[in-house]
């Protein structure tokens, strides 16, 4: 397994870290073609369609909607199939996720000015959503917890579920988390179709007013299409994780965070930091131990050559600058003191600090979402969370006296914007 090594020393090092950091995870043409014929399918045959293209994507042979419908008794079915381990193990980390997300809810508030106008705003719940839980290599379970478990905390009414069956085969662990955090309907349709669904509706499938969740490249691409129509929470790119070592961690123990991510797919991303070039031998030696155990060694040997990188580097404020450059999915932080490091990080979707706590913690049970920013996108986005299942109104209030003062205010503006109905309309109200 030949996996690449970069050092901040090399000449050509800056270029090299962003030719590996290019990502575009919807930019192929052949991709949008069909993504664009999908969607439009659903949108004029509605289930028919998705019948068809779950026939054709997912090697089905169904006749009718309904028979891509799971109700709830057969969720419930499933719940009773799955050991009581597994069952044990679903319920304890939906316990620990709510829990987490209880905290994230926001309540309404107001406030009343001396004249007695009153400025508040109003949080509510969407009404429905959909979430999207990938089927295709691996199934997800705790994908369906950290998705659902928020919109119930927010108080959504109202969850649809879309998950693909490829050959038929669904996983009861998938359907027995579905019983568990309170999801009311599944269907298992995946790909674009299951986005242009919960998108537009069909007969059978309601529309959602946000859809959430990762998938594939047809799913970003469908996603990114019908943006507008509802909500989303993120394009999400491949898996990646960052770990900062400072060599004092078992070498077994960092390969093995590393591919943690590189078996999700080919194109995760594992990148490896460390100040001590011996200890980064010493990784490279246990990759190549440790890859024969695992049961997707292929995926992961693809994954290590294609995408990931050992970087050396000649301090850790050094590391944290490369941190903030690259806005990783997943930050480790196996260090003496990662709280005083992480106090120079701005941008990282989470942050597992210590020798203790590696990202697969975070993955199942810790609590936090994740459901996080890729791509770079921590500079700028934020884990899926309860905010993302709540709405905030504004609520203006004016009393006869606030309205006097506020009329003036807004004349004066209104008239220099040349907006003379809007001057006049707060014109009227000063008394």
């Amino acid at each position: 397994m030949k996996i690449r090594r970069l050092c901040v020393k090399d000449s050509d090092f800056s270029a090299q870290l962003d030719k590996l950091l290019a990502w575009e995870s919807v930019s192929d043409k052949n991709v949008a073609a069909v993504v664009e014929e999908v969607l439009a399918a659903v949108r004029l045959r509605g289930d028919a369609a998705l019948v068809e293209f779950s026939n054709r994507f997912d090697r089905r042979s169904v006749k009718t909607i309904s028979e891509l419908q799971i109700v709830s008794t057969q969720l419930q079915e499933s719940l009773k199939k799955i050991s009581t381990e597994q069952r044990h193990a679903l319920e304890q980390a939906a316990v620990r996720i709510r829990a987490f997300h209880e905290k994230q809810r926001s309540d309404s508030w107001q406030y009343t000015e001396a004249d007695g106008t009153v400025l508040g705003q109003r949080i509510t719940p969407l009404d429905r959503v959909g979430i999207y839980v990938p089927g295709g290599k691996a199934s997800y379970p705790s994908s369906v917890l950290m998705n659902a478990i928020p919109a119930k905390v927010a108080g959504v009414a109202e969850i649809i579920m879309v998950v693909p069956a490829p050959d038929g085969e669904l996983s009861d662990m998938v359907l027995a988390a579905a019983a568990i955090a309170g999801v009311d309907s599944v269907f298992t349709v995946g790909g674009a179709q299951a986005i242009a669904a919960l998108a537009f509706g069909t007969e059978t499938v309601s529309k959602v007013d946000k859809i959430v969740g990762p998938g594939n490249i047809y799913v970003a691409t469908a996603k990114r299409a019908v943006f507008g129509q509802v909500g989303l929470d993120m394009i999400a790119g491949p898996s990646e994780i960052l770990i900062v070592c400072d060599g004092k961690t078992d070498p077994d123990w960092i390969a093995m965070d590393l591919f943690s991510q590189a078996e999700h797919d080919e194109q995760a991303q594992a990148i490896l930091i460390s100040h001590d070039n011996v200890f980064l031998d010493a990784v490279i030696a246990s990759c190549e131990k440790l890859l024969p155990t695992l049961e997707r060694a292929a995926i992961v040997k693809a994954a290590m050559e294609n995408r990931a990188a050992l970087i050396q580097v000649d301090s850790l404020e050094q590391a944290a600058d490369l941190c903030n450059r690259i806005a990783p999915e997943h930050l480790e932080l196996s260090i003496d003191e990662p709280e005083k490091f992480a106090e120079n990080v701005r941008h990282a979707g989470a942050i597992f600090m210590g020798r203790y706590t590696p990202e697969a913690l975070g993955d199942y049970c810790a609590g936090p979402n994740h459901v996080l920013p890729t791509s770079g996108t921590a500079r700028f986005s934020s884990p899926l969370g309860v905010y993302d299942f709540q709405k905030r109104t504004s609520i203006i209030h004016a009393s006869k006296q606030g309205a006097a003062t506020l009329g003036k205010i807004a004349s004066v503006l209104a008239h220099s914007e040349q907006l003379t109905a809007h001057a006049r309309s707060a014109e009227y109200r000063i008394k």
